[in-house]
């Protein structure tokens, strides 16, 4: 009689390993869809920003000054 010991471990692997395939393929097929949907009606793909960022660079001098105040 030939019998198989799973412990807990192995276990915990195998679904470990089935939860990442399962949201590996669907984010793989979600970003294949949408190559595909850009392609057949021929929308670009640049990347074209929403909102403006606007960051202002601190310098030295308005860190001295901000200290000594």
């Amino acid at each position: 009689m030939l019998s198989y010991y799973f412990d807990p471990g192995l276990g915990a692997m195998l679904i470990q390993a089935f939860v990442a395939a399962v949201a590996g393929f669907v984010v793989f097929s979600k970003n294949l869809k949408t190559n595909i949907k850009n392609f057949l009606f021929g929308k670009s793909t640049d990347y074209e920003p929403q909102d403006s960022i606007n960051v202002q660079e601190d310098n030295d001098e308005q860190r001295e000054e901000s200290t000594k105040k």
